[in-house]
């Protein structure tokens, strides 16, 4: 008997509710935590560490550069690790995605910097990064996959949504413990970290990392395979080249899906990444900003991150109830609207920035908590995880990957005013309007065929 039918042995017990919520949660939180920290020390950081005295406003382009280089690999993560889901299944795939990312976030936390080996320290820096993303291309599908595959009927959304809520809760777990240690190591300079945090202090989060590593694998290692994936197995229909097969069948679903997700991800790394260093640049600095304090302003976004899990959980009844495309037809309209009012809003003062960080993240959670129902239902079971893989992965190419670059370049552009960032979001969420209203509802399909 081959692997790929023992895998999909039909006396195999069905995954429980709480096991799948669990399984898919645990570890989108785990792989979210380690982008954050990531994220975080791009802008506190790295700049200061991985690269050349000089020109700050470089160093942070260079750190935020490396920052998108893993979303490159996100791409070659997927088809990967899509590969292995649609032939061999999807917990296979899901622990080794979640290894691969546990592994370099931990490296991450031993490297040197750039004055003990010069520009060996931002050459190590891409090639971890470039294995986070790599591990990150695997595991948003397979999580997806498992939550929705195993979905009680009219209730996808719903579940799909507990792999999204990973996002908010790694932001506030990873931003929590940075703030903890920059508490405890504190900066007379509210534009820079303290000594001892630059010298050691940084590296804890990316240590931390292991623990959480060890209990995601617990929880995945007490999975049992899908339906869906059991039933493409036992009708034979299981691909021998699944990319080749998405690509041949489902080209109209892979564009789709890659433009539903843009303005997502553009929405995301604009209120996760590039608001941190807009927020603590100084009002008279070369490039100003908002002035604020590293902890003030991460309280704040963390604020913000709490609607963020709020609404991701309540975009799943909703899109269940109204249909995926229209629920996100309306949510990108508002997104939309978002990106136009960001002058008047961040010029509002501390009220105003507030409302904006609140408003910028229930949106987000409107957004993402959709899709992870939507993606995978655009693709039949014997493609789906390359499929929705692929589509949320190149995605992170036109999106995340360019997103805090081409945020710093337009705030840079406009002399400090966020203006054309914000115009900058309004356009992807055109495009995605676009892709929407050509699209077609999925709320009905069949997840196991």
């Amino acid at each position: 008997m081959s692997s790929t039918a023992a895998a999909a042995s039909p006396a195999a017990p069905a995954n429980s509710r709480s096991r799948v919520i669990l399984a898919s949660l645990v570890g989108t939180t785990i792989e979210f935590y380690d982008f954050y920290v990531y994220a975080t020390a791009a802008v506190l950081v790295f700049p200061h560490l991985f690269f050349p005295a000089g020109n700050e406003t470089t160093a942070l382009l260079n750190s935020f550069a490396i920052f998108g280089a893993a979303m490159v690999a996100r791409p070659i993560g997927a088809i990967f690790f899509g590969h292995l889901g649609d032939k061999r299944g999807r917990k296979i795939t899901l622990v080794g995605a979640l290894l691969t990312m546990g592994i370099a976030t931990f490296l991450i936390g031993l490297l040197p910097t750039y004055a003990m080996v010069g520009w060996l320290a931002p050459g190590l820096l891409v090639i971890l990064r470039l294995a986070q993303g790599f591990a990150l291309g695997g595991e948003w599908s397979g999580a997806a996959l498992v939550a929705t595959e195993n979905a009680p009927p009219g209730k996808r959304a719903i579940f799909g949504t507990f792999p999204q809520l990973g996002a908010p809760i790694g932001f506030i777990i990873a931003n929590g413990l940075f703030l903890i240690i920059a508490a405890l190591m504190p900066s007379d300079d509210p534009s820079r970290p303290s000594t001892a945090f630059l010298e050691w202090g940084w590296r804890i989060p990316f240590l931390f990392s292991v623990v959480m590593v060890i209990v995601g694998l617990w929880v995945r290692l007490n999975l049992v395979e899908s339906t869906a994936f059991e039933k493409t197995v036992e009708t034979g229909k299981v691909q021998k080249v699944p990319l080749a097969a998405a690509f041949k069948l489902h080209w109209r679903e892979l564009i789709l899906g890659t433009f539903y997700m843009l303005a997502t991800y553009v929405l995301f790394y604009l209120m996760t990444t590039f608001s941190l260093s807009y927020g603590r640049a100084a009002i008279d600095a070369a490039l100003p900003g908002l002035g604020y304090d590293y902890r003030t302003f991460v309280v704040m976004m963390i604020i913000g991150v709490v609607f963020f899990g709020i609404f991701t959980l309540a975009s799943g009844p909703w899109a269940d109830r109204w249909g995926r495309r229209k629920t996100l037809i309306v949510v990108t309209l508002a997104i939309i609207l978002f990106g136009l009012v960001w002058t008047p809003m961040l010029a509002a003062g501390t009220v105003g920035v507030m409302a904006w960080l609140i408003l910028g993240f229930t949106l987000m959670g409107m957004t993402f908590g959709p899709m992870g129902a939507l993606l995978p239902e655009l693709f039949p079971a014997n493609v789906r995880y390359t499929g929705s893989g692929i589509s949320y992965n190149v995605s992170s190419i036109l999106g995340a990957a360019v997103a805090p670059f081409v945020a710093v370049a337009l705030w840079s552009y406009g002399g400090g005013s966020p203006f054309w960032v914000g115009i900058y979001l309004s356009s992807m969420a055109v495009l995605t309007l676009i892709a929407l209203l050509l699209g077609k509802e999925t709320k009905d399909v069949d997840i196991d065929a």
